[in-house]
């Protein structure tokens, strides 16, 4: 392609409103234009990128055993009815109803559809193994637009869905799906971590995210450099530590006036917020389990809006998503002040666990090994100083229920664990029976007996690669592309002047590539060197043929590595063998 047939807009200065790299370079390199936010044009450099990534992904998948298809964008609102997760996805799902008055749904994912669809075809065992994938647009109304395209409203995803007779036959489909999202994110040249992480709304058991580290990353992750551990916030474990205690003092009442959050009341006591604990009030429905303090998974039993106090260590977060699993519920939230008050008898900023009524405590292992701690008293501007677990108030549940912390203990070796920034580019989960229980997928099995299929379901942000790959391959000029996604492997760039051969050199080298099948673009604007040589470094194409005056009447042109900064130079009639040998392999 030469430059002066295509469309590459190119910025000298960084857009205004951006934070990410990889969205700033977007945009400098004419990959992308927003329209709205969240949504973005793909301009022909940045379509180019997505095809090389799209390619890959259906050459493993296809090297795995899938099977492509195309499902509708436009759903039935009747099917996320019936999957239960039409109020679970809630305001993030682009929802409307047409010309007949029916509900539709702009498909965030497609596993209510998949189901629906192997629902009717697939009646036997004999039909089993089966592993559909496709790419297709997804639509999420994210609150937050943030980072171009790595947190959008309209996004590219790849997702595939295995269906198998028994857990077994999951196993070795979701085993297949992890070995080809490995080579693909191999293949892209990106350096990815995958790690232990919670299904979420997706629901089912066993879950896999795959991570690329990046400071603009709004994933958070705990790795562990000693025995290799890696998980998510959501899903990391925090060890349970071993108690020291502390002789217990007297209970007393202290008097905070104002000071409501740990950090006024930390310098108010001049106590460090280790040495506090939160109660958050929480509102539940589904159920609450028995009294134990010794089972991190109590069994839960039937019940509505049932009201717990759970505690965490003043510098600790609570993780709502283990809270959820500990207590064996569907759905929790935070008190309103009215519930706050009715169940304290103080305002917000003062709840603490002793004389609460009608409320379960669930308390953190953290708590539970600390001594003479502070405390909210459930009274307005008052604390309780010197609290002792088991002397002072009774734990209904304890068990791990926050979020780890940098240089907390690995929960598999005792290692310090770091916390690292990422961006998700790909997630794995077994689904199980999940979807085939609520929609009815169905099949008979070897014995006869009708069974639901098992299922598992595996995404990749098409998108996000690119991106993903930005933010690992760049430097101050620009983009340095990994030669298998980059939009050409290859570029002219012919110092023109008032030279004639000059051009008549490039456009036969060009035309000789294009003979072998190699692509290239040829910048054949009337522009300067110096322009030329910044939108050259800006759009990161991997190898670059420089042809200026000098080294053609010397018979020879310079080929420019943009990783490495290498340069090369070659005679003018070996240059198209050694441009084969660096494409090789050894350009990337």
């Amino acid at each position: 392609m030469k430059w002066s047939e295509t469309f590459i807009p190119t910025l000298k200065e960084i857009p205004k409103g951006t934070e990410a790299v990889s969205h700033q370079l977007m945009l400098r390199a004419g990959l992308i234009r927003q329209i709205s936010s969240g949504t973005y044009s793909y301009l022909p450099l940045g379509l180019r990128i997505l095809k090389k990534v799209e390619a890959i992904i259906r050459e493993e998948m296809d090297r795995e055993g899938a099977n492509e298809v195309l499902l509708p964008a436009l759903q039935p609102v009747e099917l996320w009815w019936q999957s239960g997760r039409y109020e679970a996805i809630g305001k993030d799902l682009f929802s409307f109803k047409d010309r007949h008055k029916r509900q539709v749904v702009l498909g965030p994912t497609h596993e209510e559809v998949i189901t629906n669809l192997v629902k009717d075809e697939v009646k036997s065992y004999r039909q089993l193994p089966l592993i559909l994938y496709q790419l297709q647009t997804k639509f999420r109304d994210e609150p937050r637009p943030r980072f171009g395209v790595i947190r959008s409203k309209e996004f590219i995803m790849k997702d595939a869905y295995s269906f198998d007779e028994n857990s077994r036959g999951l196993d070795e489909s979701y085993q297949r799906m992890h070995r080809a999202y490995v080579k693909i994110f191999s293949r892209c040249g990106l350096n990815c971590l995958d790690v232990e992480a919670d299904p979420g709304i997706m629901g089912g058991g066993e879950s896999c995210e795959f991570m690329v580290p990046s400071g603009s990353g709004e994933d958070l992750v705990a790795l562990c450099q000693s025995c290799g551990y890696g998980a998510t916030l959501e899903k990391a474990g925090c060890q349970r530590q071993e108690v020291v205690r502390e002789k217990p003092r007297p209970l007393e009442e202290a008097a905070t006036p104002g000071a409501r959050t740990i950090e006024e009341v930390s310098r108010f006591l001049k106590i460090p917020p280790q040495k506090m604990v939160k109660t958050l009030i929480y509102e539940t429905t589904g159920g609450l389990p028995g009294s134990s303090c010794h089972e991190e998974k109590p069994g839960s039993k039937e019940g509505r809006g049932e009201v717990f106090a759970a505690l965490v260590r003043g510098d600790h977060t609570i993780n709502e998503t283990k809270l959820l699993k500990l207590l064996g519920v569907k759905e929790l939230k935070l008190a309103n002040e009215s519930l706050i008050r009715k169940v304290t008898e103080a305002p917000l900023g003062f709840s603490g666990p002793v004389g609460l009524k009608d409320v379960k405590i669930v308390s953190d292992w953290a708590v539970m090994s600390l001594s003479n701690f502070v405390s909210g008293a459930n009274k307005e501007d008052k604390h309780l100083v010197n609290l002792n677990p088991v002397r002072d108030f009774k734990s209904d549940v304890c068990g791990d229920i926050r979020y780890i912390v940098d240089k907390d203990p690995c929960p598999k070796c005792k290692a310090p664990v770091a916390i690292k920034r990422t961006i998700e580019i790909g997630h794995i989960f077994k689904l199980g029976a999940r979807y085939s229980n609520s929609l009815g997928a169905n099949f008979l099995n070897r014995k006869g007996e009708e069974k639901p299929v098992i299922m598992g379901c595996y995404g990749i942000g098409v998108n996000r690669i690119a991106a993903a790959s930005i933010e690992q391959n760049h430097d101050e000029d620009g983009i340095i592309w990994p030669l298998s996604i980059s939009p050409y492997p290859l570029l002219i760039l012919p110092l023109a002047g008032n030279n004639p051969k000059i051009m008549d050199y490039a456009t036969e080298l060009y035309e000789e590539l294009s003979r072998e099948q190699i692509e290239s673009l040829l910048d054949d604007r009337d522009e300067s060197p110096g322009i030329k040589f910044k939108d050259a470094d800006l759009i990161g194409i991997p190898l670059r043929v420089t042809i200026g005056s000098k080294s053609l009447a010397e018979g020879k042109v310079e080929i420019y590595l943009r990783k490495t900064k290498e340069v090369i130079t070659v005679e003018k009639d070996k240059v198209v063998d050694k441009i084969k040998e660096l494409l090789s392999g050894t350009a990337n």
